[in-house]
């Protein structure tokens, strides 16, 4: 799903600047100077935020190290133009003591508007303090931010917490059980969590670690997903990408440069719920495992069929071009394509903005492999609910694939300045 970030530049607290004709400064470098301090403000580390304007907002360019600007209308990471590299975790909740968690959300906000736009955080990895441990974990330490997005979104569950059941938008609905889902509760739900994305995965997981590094006491790692070969593009220019199955993935997914399509079917209004979620989106992980060892023996008939797309340019049934407007009534009546399709689901639609995995064996000797499913809509109950309804009856797919973890969060707002922070509509009422 490569897309062009509908994120509009804020105040950061540290600008990144513009490329210039000098070669921007590594974070390596920028930690040498001072000895134990950082330039601040100094460039951004190992690489500078190429801009373009789409309409009347400007986003950062899909150009190689570069950074995506944090602050904004909407959260960067699910317009933006989608990066190569995927670290997803879900966060329990540990601490019972409201303003603890509040700083904690301060803390990491500001720790992700620095690792986006390639600082480290804090005072660093080194230099400080020899008897304390170091503010930054290190292992990103010469690279460039490469197009860093962190995503944070709120589970059901947290609005037990903390006072905020009356909070809890009525479009964050605990999802029903689906035909042939075997959910594993140890990869299911969370209280909160943070999406990381980006071109290299040294820095995805970078910034999952100093995050879950900050809120040690406070929060735990439930579960985490790492991905690879973002499996649906926001793009529509670029080449649409391959899932598991080696099937062109996302034809027709939202693009990110379609405001239009972004305002109906992604971003929450104004009239849609409570305020504090106006920009925000809502969000579906699904871990779905495949049966690869199975589908390597399926003929290639069957396998066009399953999807009604042929496996080479990706044309749906009796098309000569991936980008033809698909004939449903051509395709078996329980092709994937056709039951997934807006026209078999009233209109659905969702942002899709998925990644293949590959976590070793099963213990069996198969490939425990498949797409990590990441899903963002206006409302869960229009979107996601009623396409997997559809697909969970009577998908060809079903054969071959298996839904194996699930989760739901309320994805808030951007971060519009220096004074804001993720959730703050959330926990200040006035706000």
């Amino acid at each position: 799903m490569a897309e062009i970030t509908k994120n509009e530049p804020g105040t950061a607290p540290e600008a990144v600047p513009a490329a210039g004709n000098s070669p921007a400064p590594t974070r390596r470098s920028l930690l040498a100077v001072g000895g134990a301090g950082l330039a601040l403000g100094a460039a951004a580390a190992g690489g500078a935020v190429a801009m373009v304007r789409t309409g009347d907002e400007v986003a950062p360019a899909a150009e190689s190290g570069a950074a995506v600007a944090f602050h904004g209308a909407h959260q960067a990471g699910i317009a933006t133009a989608v990066q190569d590299r995927l670290h997803f975790a879900a966060f329990d909740v540990k601490t019972a003591d409201r303003e603890e968690f509040v700083q904690l959300l301060k803390d990491w906000t500001k720790a992700a508007a620095r690792m986006t736009a390639g600082h480290v955080v804090g005072e660093g990895a080194y230099g400080g303090l020899a008897e304390a441990p170091p503010d930054d974990t290190g292992e990103a330490l010469g690279l460039k931010p490469s197009r860093l997005t962190l995503t944070i979104g709120f589970g059901p569950s947290l609005f037990e917490k903390f006072g905020l059941g009356d909070r809890r938008p009525d479009a964050l609905v605990d999802l029903p059980k689906f035909p042939g889902d075997n959910l594993d509760k140890a990869r299911s739900g969370g209280d909160l969590c943070v999406q990381a994305c980006a071109d290299d995965p040294q820095v995805a997981v970078h910034a999952i670690r100093n995050l879950a590094r900050i809120g040690f006491g406070k929060v735990a790692v439930r579960w985490s997903q790492l991905g690879f070969g973002k499996t649906s593009s926001t793009t529509p220019d670029a080449q649409t990408p391959r899932n598991m199955m080696g099937f062109k993935d996302g034809t027709r997914n939202v693009s990110g440069t379609d405001t239009d399509a972004l305002v109906k079917h992604v971003w929450v209004g104004e009239k849609d719920g409570p305020g504090w979620m106006t920009g925000g989106s809502y969000l579906v992980a699904r871990r779905i495992r495949m049966n690869i060892e199975t589908w390597d023996r399926t003929s290639l008939q069957e396998q066009e069929d399953v999807f009604g797309r042929d496996k080479g340019e990706g044309a749906p049934v009796g098309k000569a071009k991936e980008r033809d407007e698909p004939f449903l009534k051509a395709m078996k009546p329980d092709a994937h394509v056709r039951l997934a399709h807006p026209d078999a689901n009233h209109g659905a639609t969702i942002l899709r903005r998925g990644y293949s995995f590959t976590d070793g064996t099963d213990g069996l000797g198969r490939l425990d492999a498949g797409l990590f499913f990441l899903a963002y809509q206006r409302d869960v109950r229009e979107g996601f609910i009623p396409v997997q309804r559809s697909l969970a009856r009577s998908d060809a797919l079903n054969e071959y694939i298996q839904h194996v973890g699930s989760a739901v969060f309320a994805v808030p707002p951007g971060v519009r300045g220096k004074d804001d922070w993720w959730g703050k509509g959330l926990f200040t009422r006035e706000a």
